[in-house]
Parts: structure tokens; C-alpha cells; sequence
């Protein structure tokens, strides 16, 4: 069975990786592990950081395949990700994360790089609730709802969710937040990414889409 091994931002990202990604890859004999970043616990970290916990990974298991679950939404220029400057200038964001993912892959040791499949969230986790507005009907009562139509809005304007932008007051999370009575995405995300089913999921976010063919074919 094959070995991957993928470094999540936090508990969010590991829940949804047990839940949804976990069974799927172990039909295809892919074993999942699912460690959260190890110098916060959780929560986004600088490039070096992240850097030396890939690597301890690659070297520690020469058969084994790292990759990343961490979100776009919350990297700033201090985090120090290669090829930042140059992703900040490409105006279509898919293609931001490419280059941001090709530098970081480029920045691994160069013997143990072809292990590495870098992957950033666009423009964070909670993008990918988008997928379906039924999850929401399905799961939470009318009265839970503090704006229905801005969820509807929402996901009628942005047929790929990954585009939802990131602004401080308009990113997916707070989208939820100022549509749902206490959304937590802790309490929230996994449970409603695996109701949405990782079918929908693909289907409707091109750059997760790439991501899961790829491990798929490590």
C-alpha cells in the first residue's frame, strides 16, 4: 500500500481528511496520515517552518509522498512562501496558487522534491461548503439562518467557490459566520464537507480537483 502523508492547517483540515479523504484513498491502497502543522498545532506557519517539517517527512520515509492543506486566506508576505512577489501579481487566482505551489515545491531539497505535491487552499477551507446549497438546507433549520439569500447569492455568483474572495468581512468563513447562527468551523467543516460528498466537491473546484488527481496517481 502506498504512503502519503498530508500536513494539515489544523483540526479542520484533519477531520476532513480522516472523514472524506481517508476512505476514498483506501480504496485506491493509498494510506492517509494526517498530522496538523507541528509548530503551532494548528494554525498557519512561515515558510521555513513548514519547510523543515516536509522535509523531516521526505527523509524519514524514502517511499513515502508529502503533500499540504493550508489555506490561501491568512498568508501574508512575512510568511516568507517562495515566489510570493510573483504570485501577488498574477491577477487570476488559480494560477496564483500554481506558482506559489511550484515555488515552494522548487524550494524542497532537490533529491527528495519529486515526493512533494504542494497544495494551497483557494481561498480557504470553508471554499469548498460552497459547493452545494442544499448542505445547508439539509442541516441547519430556518430559524438557524441569519441571511439564507446571501448563501444563495453566493454560491449562484461563484460557480467555482475557490473564486470567493478573501477580504476580511467577505471571505468564505465569514460568509458563514454572518449567514448561520454560531457557524463554527471546527464543529461545522468537516461534518458538512462530508455530507456535500468529495463528487461534488471535485466537480465544482478545479484547483481541489487537480489536487486529488494527483495524489491519486503518486
Amino acid at each position: 500500500m502506498k504512503r502519503a502523508i498530508i500536513i494539515c492547517e489544523g483540526p479542520t483540515e484533519q477531520s476532513f481528511c480522516n472523514d472524506v479523504l481517508m476512505p476514498y484513498f483506501s480504496q485506491l491502497e493509498i494510506y492517509l496520515e494526517v498530522p496538523t502543522i507541528k509548530k503551532t498545532g494548528g494554525g498557519i506557519v512561515g515558510w521555513e517552518a513548514l519547510k523543515y517539517q516536509i522535509e523531516k517527512y521526505l527523509k524519514q520515509d524514502t517511499s513515502a509522498f508529502v503533500t499540504t492543506l493550508i489555506d490561501y486566506y491568512g498568508l501574508y508576505a512575512h510568511h516568507k512562501y517562495p515566489k510570493w512577489d510573483e504570485a501577488e501579481r498574477e491577477t487570476n487566482r488559480v494560477e496564483r496558487m500554481y506558482i506559489l505551489e511550484e515555488g515552494m515545491k522548487n524550494n524542497i531539497r532537490e533529491d527528495i522534491r519529486n515526493r512533494f505535491i504542494p497544495y494551497i487552499q483557494l481561498h480557504e477551507f470553508e471554499s469548498i461548503l460552497f459547493s452545494d446549497i442544499g448542505v445547508f438546507d439539509r442541516n441547519f433549520e430556518e430559524e438557524e439562518f441569519l441571511n439564507y439569500e446571501y448563501l444563495v447569492s453566493t454560491i449562484n455568483d461563484n460557480p467555482n467557490p475557490e473564486l470567493i474572495n478573501n477580504g476580511i468581512t467577505t471571505a468564505p468563513s465569514k460568509r458563514l459566520e454572518n449567514s448561520i447562527k454560531g457557524y463554527k468551523k471546527v464543529i461545522y467543516g468537516a461534518l458538512l464537507a462530508h455530507d456535500i460528498g468529495l463528487i461534488t466537491i471535485r466537480q465544482k473546484c478545479s484547483h481541489f480537483n487537480n489536487w486529488i488527481e494527483q495524489l491519486e496517481n503518486i
